[in-house]
């Protein structure tokens, strides 16, 4: 019970105040002249499009179409870029195998930095009293330098929360430096250490945000990424994916039930005694209060609220079919 307070009290510090956590994704610096055409090659999103300063969400996908990663990707200059992941060195044995005929180099450069997500309502207004430069002009998904006194840091406006929200990187020897005076200017806005698993549970969920294990599996088109596809030029997976653009038979959906129960990832959806999919979270959202979770099931099949039953260890569990952003649908938090 103190941990489910525990959370519920860390989960509402970010929709309603202002938290932070060191949740410091693997990064891989690319750069050289190829840069930008080899990660057009490498990612379906486009990349050589970017403004210097903008960044990306876009997948990675394996000559099969299927995902193979989730990433963002931040334009830092023409020929300079930082993708972040949390599966580095998968993607870097995958760039290996494509990478002879580009002048391109990458490195792997998580040991030498430190992400600390801000995020809540008043994150911009936290930043603003420690930062050299007002970020308040900072666009959505766009990243910056700034300084904290004598450190130099990066500001991105982004986040896994649902909220407005900034990531701070610095050196890793510089760490414990910025995040004291974080911590120091963060007294006066109610400043929570973000400790739980929160941070990749309930935030996400409710905002429909996924994790590789949600998509492991599947194409682009079939998890409501076909918008990060980019059909005018060539990525590793292209042919495979065309295939199956006009042919999607799945979809990651959203479902409630009214109790907690004992849902697992895999669990089978059933509907009129058919299995058509299966679950790939489940958790509690303490800002929509309800138990919700995401459901890989046949397309055709969806429809609003309808009930469905799961089958657990225990037994069957009914729920409701839903949309799986169940929270701030419209974006006006994040884009505050």
């Amino acid at each position: 019970m103190k941990d489910n307070d525990l959370r519920r009290r860390e989960h509402e510090a970010v929709r309603n105040g202002v938290g932070y956590y060191d949740f410091t994704h693997s990064l891989l610096d690319v750069k050289s002249k190829d840069a930008a055409k080899f990660l057009d090659k490498m990612f379906v999103n486009n990349i050589s499009g970017l403004e210097v300063g903008e960044a990306a969400y876009t997948t990675m996908l394996g000559e099969d179409g299927i995902i193979k990663d989730d990433v963002i990707v931040f334009k830092l200059d023409d020929s300079h870029f930082a993708v972040s992941t949390l599966y580095i060195d998968e993607m870097i044995k995958w760039f290996d195998k494509f990478s002879d005929e580009y002048d391109v180099e990458y490195e792997d450069i998580t040991s030498k930095v430190t992400m600390f997500a801000v995020q809540g309502p008043k994150s911009r207004d936290l930043i603003n009293d420690i930062v050299e430069n007002d970020i308040s002009d900072l666009k959505f998904f766009h990243i910056r330098e700034n300084k904290v006194g004598d450190l130099e840091i990066y500001v991105a406006r982004a986040g896994f929360t649902g909220e407005l929200g900034y990531e701070l990187y610095v050196a890793s020897d510089k760490k414990d430096e910025l995040e004291e005076k974080l911590v120091t200017a963060g007294k006066a806005y109610g400043l929570v250490n973000i400790t739980t698993d929160i941070i990749v549970e309930s935030l996400p969920a409710e905002k429909g945000f996924v994790l590789m294990s949600d998509l492991e599996g599947t194409n682009p088109y079939e998890v409501g990424y076909g918008w990060t596809v980019d059909l005018d030029k060539h990525f590793i997976g292209k042919d495979a994916l065309l295939k199956e653009k006009d042919n999607v038979k799945r979809d990651l959906v959203g479902f409630y039930t009214e109790k907690n129960c004992d849902i697992e990832p895999g669990d089978e959806i059933i509907l009129d005694g058919e299995v058509i999919g299966k679950v790939t979270k489940f958790t509690y959202g303490y800002t929509v209060q309800k138990f919700i979770g995401y459901a890989l099931i046949l397309k055709d099949k969806f429809e609003e609220d309808k009930e469905v039953l799961i089958k657990t260890k225990e037994g069957e569990v009914k729920a409701k079919l839903t949309d799986r952003v169940f929270y701030d649908k419209e974006n006006e938090r994040t884009h505050a």
